[in-house]
């Protein structure tokens, strides 16, 4: 396992440590969906590796390899008791959004000024849909997928962090690839996709119900996660004419809400913005010309990356 990066400036003994960062946050986000979970376990990863003696340490032959296996351990342990924390959550569950990191508050993690290894690299990987469907997973496939078939790590690494056989890990990544594939659309024009939530939004905010049915999958669903912090449906709405009606009857409810077309989770979506704090994040997933589903985040726990300041 290789470092992505070697900050300058450091102790040659730190820089491979350090140079890890990135490629942990990025690695534990896409294993549990949250970015405040992810700061943890990287945290907790080098408590770990600084808790061990200096013989300890330099007895390592790969630290950085090290690192990513006590990572995904730890990502690992947090997946199997995750689904129990879920069954108690308040409604729906939602991945913790993200914004492009240009675009990100000043704070941890964002800002112009913020370190590079704080931010999440943004790819297809993280996309909403792509996230919602790594959490069908088992723990074991999750990670087993996401480090062979997005980090690129053998299977014998793989391994080395699930606890099984290089062969069972195999038939895991294999299980977890099958799913992809079910739940895939076929790809949409990034321009094309941009153009379609414009058009979403345009029509919510005029209430126009017609124009929402038509940008809606007749099967469409749209999911809120409130946390039982703020107001949410506690279930999925279903249907383009429900889910056109519910948006249209939202429609300037509120006083002094914006909505803004903004990049979430490397994919075009909408963020509702109310006195300069944002409290609604919605991603889209559209396949061909309709809107298939839509995600809106209103925990406001989940959205502290897009505090404005």
């Amino acid at each position: 396992m290789t470092n992505e990066s070697e900050p300058e400036g450091l102790d040659p003994s730190l820089r491979v440590i350090t140079g890890e960062r990135r490629r942990l946050l990025n690695l534990a986000y896409r294993l549990l969906g949250s970015l405040a979970d992810a700061e943890d376990v990287v945290q907790e990863t080098y408590a770990r590796w600084y808790a061990m003696s200096r013989q300890r340490q330099e007895a390592v032959e790969s630290p950085g390899g090290w690192l990513t296996t006590v990572a995904g351990r730890i990502c690992l342990d947090l997946l199997g008791s995750a689904r129990a924390r879920r069954e108690r959550y308040v409604g729906e569950w939602i991945p913790e959004p993200l914004p492009e990191p240009a675009e990100w508050a000043d704070g941890r993690p964002g800002g112009a000024t913020a370190d590079p290894a704080d931010r999440v690299t943004l790819d297809e990987s993280v996309s909403m849909a792509f996230l919602v469907v790594l959490e069908s997973m088992t723990p074991a496939e999750r990670v087993a997928f996401v480090l062979h078939d997005v980090f690129r790590y053998s299977f014998a690494e793989v391994a080395e962090v699930v606890g099984r056989t290089p062969a069972a890990c195999r038939q895991l990544a294999s299980s977890a690839r099958r799913r992809i594939r079910d739940a895939q659309a076929p790809a949409t024009p990034a321009a094309r996709r941009a153009g379609i939530v414009r058009d979403f939004k345009q029509a919510w905010e005029a209430g126009d119900i017609d124009a929402l049915i038509g940008l809606l999958a007749p099967g469409a669903t749209a999911t809120g996660d409130g946390g039982g912090l703020v107001s949410a449906e506690p279930r999925p709405v279903e249907g383009a004419e429900r889910i056109a009606r519910f948006f249209a009857d939202r429609a300037g409810a509120v006083p002094g809400v914006t909505i803004v077309e903004r990049t979430v989770n490397g994919q075009p979506g909408l963020v509702a913005r109310q006195d300069g704090v944002t409290v609604s994040v919605m991603a889209f997933d559209v396949a061909g010309d309709r809107i298939t589903h839509i995600w809106a985040v209103l925990n406001p726990d989940k959205l502290r990356p897009w505090t404005t300041r």
